[in-house]
């Protein structure tokens, strides 16, 4: 897996249900095994399930810093950010923000324009996780379409492109493979780089953009 071209900060958006939790934690945990420092910024003040607060033991086994709603994975529903981004931002090592699903979920982000727009495009990647099983983004025009709300809510552009097309717990090497023509004709629409294709832990087939993972996150009713 090539992670040469991950920039210091990925900003991880999508669809709910697209996967893009999942996806982050497992970005920072590769990250980690570089050896730089890795931070997750939770910022989704939007859906209480399916965070990258839910696995905060799993970093600090790894060493890797969680900033976090005090409020998150409490009986409190309050859409607050009680941590510093930008501090995050212009500390060393990488940092992965997971952003709450769609428009809704980018309006926190769109705070940090400024702030982001200082540190350069070279250091910030606004990836984009597709899902072509999810169903209101079924056609590449309605992923393109909520991609557009995303940008306009948070007043940044995408930059790269994630395949996470899955079927959850029943997503096999298959799945994936159905799944490029979708994400094809997105990066053709868009002009935007397949930067990653996430296939399932130990099915790899060695195609460029192959990024392995393993279902952290799982549907209520599993264990």
């Amino acid at each position: 897996m090539d992670l040469s071209n991950v920039k210091k900060i990925n900003i991880v958006t999508g669809h709910y249900g697209s996967g893009k939790t999942n996806f982050a934690v497992n970005l920072a945990l590769v990250l980690s095994d570089t050896g730089k420092k890795v931070r997750v910024a939770d910022l989704d003040i939007v859906n209480p399930y399916f965070r990258t607060a839910d696995f905060k033991g799993l970093f600090e086994s790894r060493n890797i810093e969680l900033s976090a709603s005090v409020y998150a994975n409490t009986n409190l529903d309050i859409p607050a950010i009680t941590f510093d981004i930008e501090r995050l931002a212009k500390e060393d090592g990488y940092l992965i923000i997971d952003v709450g699903g769609d428009d809704a979920g980018a309006v926190a982000l769109g705070r940090y324009y400024e702030a982001f727009k200082a540190l350069g495009e070279d250091k910030i990647e606004m990836l984009y996780v597709i899902n072509s099983y999810r169903f209101l983004v079924r056609t590449p025009e309605e992923s393109i379409s909520l991609m557009r709300e995303i940008e306009a809510a948070s007043r940044l552009k995408c930059t790269a492109l994630v395949n996470n097309s899955n079927l959850g717990c029943e997503t096999t090497y298959k799945t994936v493979c159905d799944s490029f023509n979708y994400a094809e004709k997105i990066a053709e629409l868009t002009g935007l780089q397949i930067k990653f294709t996430c296939v399932p832990e130990g099915e790899a087939h060695g195609r460029k953009g192959e990024f392995p993972v393993r279902r952290y996150v799982k549907a209520l009713w599993e264990e």
